[in-house]
């Protein structure tokens, strides 16, 4: 893969994780732009993916999400550039703010901005998942699966590692039991 794609994937994966702030939902708005919209690296189904595999796989959103960009775009290497695109502006904003934040966290200026920021990350998060139902596939079955993940996870406090596995086991079957149907049809 030529290099040109490394330093793509750093660039836009740096201006995701220097650009975005509230964790890895918050950047789901800016990475679906750049790379579906801007990039054309992923289809709008191949985005709703990465982010079941990125939320449902150990680590951050947003690493797990450059990591599998990069593969795809320029595989191994691609992944690197990707990951280290994103890790790095936090990484020097979190060096920078430890040193800062210890001399200034006690100004009320300063409490107040991170009032402001706390208030404003729930909106990003809507966003986000606005945007992600919007292009999700809407029947009956995804109904029948969301509410009570949603209600697990919300109001019962699983797991969410139980409720995507439960998710998944729900998909196997529902689609084995789809084809078995589609089977019997097609031998009639």
């Amino acid at each position: 893969m030529k290099p040109k794609a490394w330093k793509d994937l750093f660039r836009v994966f740096f201006k995701i994780g220097a650009f975005t702030f509230g964790g890895g939902y918050a950047m789901i708005p800016l990475i679906k732009r750049e790379v579906v919209e801007e990039k054309k690296w992923l289809s709008d189904k191949e985005m709703l993916d990465l982010i079941a595999i990125a939320e449902s796989t150990p680590g951050p959103l947003a690493i797990n999400s450059a990591t599998f960009v990069g593969s795809r775009v320029a595989g191994v290497p691609g992944a690197a550039a990707a990951t280290l695109g994103v890790i790095l502006p936090s990484f020097f904003l979190i060096l920078a703010i430890s040193h800062i934040l210890a001399q200034v966290q006690h100004f009320k200026m300063v409490e107040d901005a991170f009032e402001g920021i706390r208030a404003g990350v729930p909106v990003l998060i809507a966003s986000a998942l606005l945007s992600l139902y919007r292009q999700a596939e809407k029947n009956a079955f995804t109904y029948a699966v969301l509410i009570p993940a949603f209600l697990l996870a919300c109001f019962f406090q699983v797991s969410s590692i139980l409720i995507l596995l439960l998710c998944a086991l729900a998909g196997i079957l529902f689609q084995r039991r789809d084809a078995s149907g589609a089977g019997k049809e097609e031998d009639s």
